[in-house]
């Protein structure tokens, strides 16, 4: 997830630029650039780090008797966060620059094709090939060129084009990534991939779709559809939000908002590392080699928070599927006891940062015992990612809440990815299972964006009767009991709600002595091989007049003999029910801590990133 903004018209570019990234650091912070026109040429800053790194090496360009520009904050994905990989990026020329936040799925091939034909490139990133695809097409109609260029492109892309041949113009191209346009009748035209940006100039906007193409000038904009050619009449928009409000896109928290970016966290995950065709996994910043996969006779996954719960769902995964011994390790734990590591055992680090210091601690003793490390992470150039063997990235976008959602279903994405690369290298599923796996995790992006506004209306119809409960427990079986235990930490995180997940089967060893009229328990009972199972822990709750949530099977019309209070999720593969089920138990928890009134982004005594002991 990247800032953009771009503006044309009478004021001053560079301040306007500085003041939208200044609204849009959140999206990105580990690189900024900026890029205007003076004259005929176009002048370019950029600079790693945060914004205020490009601010100071700006200097009196901030005068630059300029018009048009655009900007960019980073939030890396291909290629570390250094200066030569921020963006604008340009072609051969330097004449023409491109900015954009999204992942070109097919990149690498372009990216051979283009060198083979003289091309030279300056980084590694996947959107300095969009630079050199439209200078190959480019033949005075700069149009034309990018409607060439964007035709080859396979992902997800948000981009702002600018040409000194073309002085008093910018092009914006939007798919599957959010670009809005501002409008101003004295103040020219604006572009930017959040509300933020436009507000201190204008509150009228126009939200562009996927595959649409804008031409703006200082005097007004055009939009074209990608797919037919055709102009495309849009809708001009009045915003009635302040600065806070903006920076959330209109939702009331930023965990609320996080919550409803999972499914494009989950597709910026999987995109472009699952060949449709065959069903392989492409994971390059592994760096396994084939012996590597062979000799691994055991598995650490090491993780606190959290990332311990995906840890645990992906045991199951890596078991059932790679045919491989898992040990579950919190990272504080792992790094104190005797570990019984060689060269071939695998230790995976799952961390949202990069930078949780009991992880770190623990895959460098795991380092020196001889062990291969991989990294599960978030964040490009993160202190894990530069110490691991190999990474496997999330592209989850930058997470200001404090208590994790997308990372965490990005994270389980992630890890389902890495399970069947496992498995495919070890040959322990066939190519048809493989295939059908990995449709379903493309799939269930989908299904969770589909569901979410349902399964959020009801859950805040049941918030009423249980957001002044003073304890909760979650349960769930299998692959849904890191689940009940992601639950549970969730609402004690942020409602200060005492909550505990538990296994099913372990209620009659000592919490089923819990149970009574006041005590409500939430069960994920989805119609799996542990159905039946499930479904006998829940009646011995019922029987002891214990208050009952059920999340279960859409169609199972027994849970309605059981409870009132039930939340259906749509039939999907076994393997993905971890990733569904996780959104009613993090919404079940939002919506309690915002009726009791707590403060749901930062809750008291927690930090995002915990770098110490």
């Amino acid at each position: 997830m990247c800032g953009i903004v771009g503006y044309c018209g009478p004021r001053r570019v560079v301040p306007v630029i500085l003041e939208g990234l200044r609204r849009l650091e959140y999206r990105g912070y580990d690189s900024a650039g900026i890029v205007y026109l003076e004259g005929e040429r176009l002048v370019k800053y950029r600079s790693e780090g945060k914004l205020s790194r490009l601010e100071a090496i700006i200097d009196e360009a901030i005068i630059a008797p300029a018009h048009i520009g655009l900007g960019h904050t980073r939030w890396a994905t291909h290629g570390a966060p250094t200066t030569t990989n921020a963006h604008p990026h340009s072609d051969c020329t330097g004449n023409l620059v491109v900015i954009h936040n999204g992942i070109i799925e097919n990149y690498h091939s372009l990216r051979e094709e283009l060198k083979n034909k003289g091309h030279v490139f300056a980084s590694q990133t996947d959107t300095e090939v969009l630079a050199h695809l439209i200078e190959e097409y480019l033949n005075k109609d700069l149009v034309a060129a990018v409607k060439k260029a964007v035709a080859r492109l396979e992902g997800s892309f948000a981009v702002g084009v600018l040409w000194a041949g073309m002085p008093d113009t910018l092009i914006a191209i939007r798919n599957q990534s959010p670009l809005v346009l501002g409008v101003s009748e004295n103040d020219g035209t604006f572009l930017a991939s959040d509300i933020p940006a436009l507000l201190p100039y204008t509150k009228q906007v126009v939200f562009m779709d996927d595959m649409e193409m804008a031409i703006l000038k200082a005097d007004g904009f055009e939009v074209f559809s990608l797919v037919t050619g055709e102009p495309v009449k849009k809708e001009v928009k009045t915003i009635d939000w302040n600065a806070a409000m903006a920076e959330k896109s209109g939702f009331k928290h930023f965990m609320q908002k996080e919550i409803f970016e999972q499914p494009q966290a989950i597709t910026n995950t999987v995109s472009g590392r699952i060949n449709p065709e065959s069903g392989e996994i492409v994971l390059p910043e592994m760096h396994l080699t084939e012996d590597d996969v062979q000799n691994i006779d055991r598995i650490f996954l090491v993780a606190c928070g959290t990332s311990w719960h995906a840890a645990l769902v992906a045991k199951y995964w890596l078991e059932k599927y790679a045919n491989i011994p898992v040990e579950v390790d919190i990272a504080s734990e792992f790094r104190y006891r005797h570990l019984l590591i060689n060269e071939r055992v695998l230790t995976v680090a799952i961390s949202q940062s990069g930078e949780t210091a009991d992880t770190l601690a623990g895959i460098r003793i795991a380092k020196e015992m001889g062990a291969k490390i991989i990294t599960i992470c978030n964040v490009v150039g993160s202190t894990m990612t530069r110490e691991s063997h190999g990474t496997v990235y999330t592209h989850a976008g930058p997470e200001i809440g404090v208590a994790s959602t997308k990372a965490f279903t990005a994270q389980l994405a992630a890890l389902f990815l890495f399970t069947l690369y496992l498995a495919q290298k070890k040959t322990t599923i066939s190519a048809e299972q493989s295939m059908e796996l990995g449709r379903d995790l493309i799939g269930i992006s989908t299904v969770v964006e589909r569901e979410l506004p349902r399964i959020q209306q009801e859950v805040q119809a049941l918030v009423e009767r249980y957001y002044d409960c003073r304890d909760f427990l979650f349960i769930g079986r299998g692959l849904n009991y890191p689940i009940a235990l992601e639950g549970a930490l969730k609402l004690k995180e942020i409602s200060y709600i005492h909550a505990e997940g538990y296994a099913s089967g372990e209620l009659k060893h000592g919490p089923i002595a819990l149970i009574d009229k006041d005590m409500p328990v939430l069960a994920l009972v989805p119609q799996d091989e542990v159905y039946q199972k499930s479904i006998s822990n829940v009646e011995e709750i019922k029987a002891r007049q214990g208050r009952i949530i059920l999340i279960g099977t859409d169609g199972d019309s027994h849970l309605r003999n059981i409870t009132d209070d039930i939340i259906y999720m749509p039939k999907v593969a076994n393997a993905m029910n971890p990733i569904l089920y996780t959104i009613p138990a993090q919404l079940l928890a939002y919506e309690i801590a915002t009726k009791r009134g707590c403060d749901v982004d930062q809750p008291r005594n927690l930090a995002k990133s915990v770098t110490v002991e």
